[in-house]
């Protein structure tokens, strides 16, 4: 089984920056597309930013030009730097892996608190 790891939340102001780490363990000999989501109160889960092994990123159109998200296939983590931060972005930050065969099985971590606050 593979397990993902966050880590890197916390509290900081609008404008500041944050990094957050994503960390896989157990047989994670198979990691296919990882990503953040993001879940804020009150609201559905969403797509932050995604990675495939071979490095081709995808970012939800409100957080383009402000985060960016790199992985380490041989160390097995990725992070997502995130500056310029806005109220609207304080969420739980989910770490989410594809691995297995086929990359059917979808693996998620138990998230991560970033807010933004003054």
């Amino acid at each position: 089984q593979v397990q993902v790891v966050e880590s890197g939340g916390g509290l900081v102001q609008p404008g500041g920056s944050l990094r957050l780490s994503c960390a896989a363990s157990g047989r994670s000999g198979n990691l296919c597309v990882m990503g953040w989501y993001r879940q804020a109160p009150g609201k559905q889960r969403e797509l932050v930013a995604t990675i495939t092994t071979d490095g081709r990123t995808n970012f939800a159109d409100t957080v383009k030009g402000r985060f960016t998200i790199s992985r380490d296939n041989a160390k097995n983590t990725m992070n997502l730097q995130m500056n310029s931060l806005k109220y609207e972005d304080t969420a739980v930050y989910y770490c989410n892996a594809r691995t297995g065969y086929l990359c059917t099985q979808n693996v998620w971590g138990q998230g991560t608190q970033v807010t933004v606050s003054s």
